[in-house]
């Protein structure tokens, strides 16, 4: 069951120099968009300069931990604390990355405590991608205590933050899957098969919400018809450069 009191956030993490304050924008305008009702959107950052004022920001939250279990999605796991400087609700965590093509609503309506993204190469793992989930800000305290007791086991047994959340949240019985259709990968679902790309644009798959950029190709490699990857071909994508805006 979903917990509906409190605020709908809206949340994302920016660090280092990989992405500009033009992500954080173009996410808040994509959500604003496309979400009913009210929300909050926050973003949790090391670099404040550029991001527009309607966007909530924060310093990213820290721990006392070893750097180097601070690198990639790893730090996602810091907004399971048990107080996110005061922030009670839903919380809806986006990738930087992702573009929204439809209504984002259903996301704080579908049931579940931790709904996330089903693998879509290999469905019958556990482990889900964490580039869209949502979960109830203060909830899973107990996740983040025993990364933080048993970080190197954890670093050891487990590829990445996402697989970690996925195989805890589910040993609990809270991990779901949200419905296939509403996340689609932009390299899986929407590029055509090779040799077709070379001369066929990426589509957006029927009952698709959000699309996920994962591997060699962002949205500005989209829309360029850019693909970082030999004998690779792909046409400009006119329908990213559409929906990726402020």
């Amino acid at each position: 069951m979903t917990d509906k009191t409190g605020d709908r956030f809206v949340i994302c993490m920016k660090w280092g120099t990989k992405y500009g304050p033009e992500y954080v924008n173009r996410l808040y305008g994509m959500v604003k968009r496309h979400l009913t009702g009210p929300f909050r959107f926050v973003c949790f950052t090391d670099d404040v300069k550029g991001v527009r004022s309607e966007v909530e920001c924060f310093p990213l939250p820290e721990l006392q931990l070893q750097a180097s279990h601070f690198d990639g999605g790893w730090r996602k796991l810091n907004s399971y604390q048990a107080d996110l400087y005061g922030l009670k609700g839903q919380a809806l965590f986006l990738d930087l990355d992702v573009v929204i093509v439809d209504d984002i609503t259903p996301f704080f309506e579908f049931p579940g405590e931790f709904p996330i993204i089903k693998d879509w190469k290999r469905p019958w793992r556990v482990t889900g991608n964490s580039s869209v989930y949502r979960f109830t800000l203060g909830a899973h305290v107990d996740m983040l205590d025993h990364f933080v007791a048993h970080q190197a086991e954890v670093r050891r047994k487990h590829r990445n933050e996402q697989e970690y959340l996925s195989h805890y949240l589910h040993d609990q019985g809270k991990l779901v899957y949200w419905p296939k259709e509403w996340c689609a990968s932009f390299k899986y679902q929407c590029l055509p098969r090779w040799p077709f790309s070379f001369w066929q644009e990426a589509t957006i798959p029927p009952g698709c919400r959000i699309v996920i950029f994962h591997g060699e190709v962002n949205p500005p490699d989209a829309i360029a018809g850019r693909r970082n990857k030999a004998l690779s071909g792909m046409k400009p994508t006119p329908w990213v450069a559409q929906h990726w805006t402020e």
